[in-house]
């Protein structure tokens, strides 16, 4: 059924019809109605789940994971500060392997204090073990929250998933959504049954110490649990579109065919450079939706064609003067020999507007590039650099 929904409420509904058990959650901008809206429909009857309201995002991940051990299919959602204050415990979580699910509501990182969206809060997060997708309609967050539980709870990955949508550009915004049904959704995602659980008729520990004779073969095994997370979000993800008619794979190619020059980008930045792109024949985008497991001969296989690359991302690797996607694409066209030129541009930081104008640099950019011309590695859309 078809409904105007923000983002926020689109993903709350899909916490209801995946059936959640359990959900923590503490306030913070641009997350804060998310979890209103469940806490609704928790008062309200609609959803039978357990709401504990905690002190702090630390808190909200530990309570996530004390009831993820015992069984319950758990939910979560924070952004910004509250996923920095979150570190510790979001790498306790994937190391004892537990299927929680969070929506991070991307948010810029403090200071200067700054409540608008980039993605720098969930890029920092990159290597603590989560499964990543990053989303650019309320249509796909509340699919990829659903299909987050099949993935999470998946006996050959068994890690969490954070699903990653832009703060108040897609949070705040109303978009149609198809709200599938409750018996479909049944259909697609059966009730969670761990293999192991925290039980008193049968006591058993989780998440003791690891000496180092043991340490380095549980981080071996959470790499190759990523590495076969890679083809079950795939399998989920083809799965959910036989059902719902619906599909999204690990990337998206936009008007790659015949494109010399190819735009990178992750979250709902690509809807602009969509509109861009349409207007150029030799111009395409491909539009990166996991982001943890990365989908690397995915990347090379829609990069190989084109001469230059440009990654528009809204993060600044702080060291390395470029983007961390970047910087990560790099790495995928040097590994299978590909001889397209990467370049960096860094925009939207703390909420800035990135313009159809600003796209079109990007492109004259590196079309010189394409042409042999030395240009910068890097280039800040939209700078003022009048005030530097």
């Amino acid at each position: 059924m078809k409904e105007m929904l923000h983002g926020s409420k689109a993903v709350a509904k899909a916490v209801k019809l995946c059936d959640v058990d359990v959900v923590a959650a503490y306030p913070i901008t641009p997350q804060t109605p998310i979890v209103e809206y469940i806490a609704q429909m928790v008062a309200d009857g609609e959803l039978g789940a357990e709401y504990i309201m905690v002190e702090s995002e630390h808190s909200a991940m530990s309570a996530c994971i004390g009831a993820s051990a015992t069984g319950a299919r758990t939910f979560t959602a924070t952004s910004s500060q509250g996923l920095a204050y979150m570190h510790e415990v979001l790498w306790i979580a994937s190391g004892m392997r537990l299927p929680i699910v969070m929506v991070n509501a991307n948010r810029a990182l403090s200071a200067p204090i700054n409540i608008w969206n980039d993605q720098s809060d969930s890029i920092s997060e990159r290597d603590s073990g989560w499964v990543q997708i990053y989303v650019e309609t309320n249509q796909e967050a509340l699919d990829s929250v659903i299909q987050a539980y099949r993935i999470a709870e998946d006996k050959e990955v068994l890690l969490p998933v954070m699903v990653c949508m832009d703060g108040f550009v897609l949070t705040h915004t109303m978009e149609p959504v198809d709200v599938p049904s409750q018996e479909k959704v049944n259909e697609f995602l059966p009730p969670f049954e761990p293999e192991v659980k925290l039980d008193p008729e049968q006591p058993m520990t989780m998440g003791a110490l690891g000496e180092p004779q043991w340490y380095m073969e549980f981080r071996k095994q959470q790499d190759e649990a990523m590495g076969r997370a890679l083809s079950r979000v795939k399998d989920v993800d083809e799965e959910f579109g036989r059902i719902f008619g619906r599909s999204y794979g690990v990337l998206e190619e936009y008007n790659t065919a015949n494109a010399e020059v190819v735009l990178l980008t992750i979250g709902s930045l690509a809807g602009t450079i969509k509109d861009v792109v349409d207007s150029y024949e030799d111009v395409g985008l491909v539009r990166l939706r996991l982001f943890r497991p990365l989908p690397e001969e995915d990347i090379a296989k829609a990069l190989e064609g084109a001469s230059v690359v440009g990654v528009l991302e809204k993060d600044i690797a702080l060291g390395l003067r470029e983007g961390a996607l970047c910087t990560e694409v790099k790495k995928v066209c040097y590994d299978h020999g590909l001889s397209t030129k990467v370049l960096s541009f860094v925009c939207g930081l703390g909420g800035r507007d990135v313009r159809m104008e600003d796209v079109e640099k990007a492109i004259e950019v590196c079309r010189r590039a394409a042409k042999g011309e030395k240009v910068s590695r890097t280039t800040w859309l939209g700078l003022r650099e009048a005030v530097l």
